[in-house]
């Protein structure tokens, strides 16, 4: 059975429990979890939000980057959503967490995966600042 229990890309709020409960298995010994929210400040500038848009590509690219780590690292489980759309301070951007039987491949692997996600999956953020300018980042 493959490790990978739940990828995609999402216009609504992310949710952790469902995380959480895809990475359920009980060959693991360890579960780790990254979640990456919308911060209120950039480069010494205040957000007030941001928005994420995806390339047609970007689920077959992050589903890729789910199996590249899968394969790479010793997990039982892996999981893996990105948030687009409109999202103010706060809101969770990202849930990226794996399963394994000793935490070191875990802490590896969702390391692994979320430092790929971001420099390959095509998700481009709008930011929105305080003092209305904006700026695209990850643009390729």
């Amino acid at each position: 059975m493959s490790p990978i229990r739940l990828v995609d890309l999402r216009d609504a709020p992310l949710d952790v429990t469902e995380v959480l409960a895809a990475l359920e298995d009980g060959t693991s010994g360890g579960v780790d979890l990254f979640v990456g929210r919308v911060r209120d400040h950039d480069h010494g500038q205040g957000v007030s939000g941001l928005v994420y848009e995806a390339h047609p590509c970007a689920l077959a690219e992050l589903e890729a980057v789910a199996h590249e780590v899968a394969d790479a690292y010793d997990v039982t489980a892996l999981a893996v959503l990105h948030r687009t759309g409109s999202l103010a301070v706060g809101e969770i951007a990202v849930i990226a967490g794996t399963a394994s039987a000793h935490r070191a491949a875990t802490f590896e692997a969702t390391r692994a995966l979320i430092d790929t996600l971001k420099a390959r999956v095509p998700i481009w953020k709008h930011q929105r600042f305080a003092d209305g300018s904006s700026e695209w980042v990850g643009l390729p």
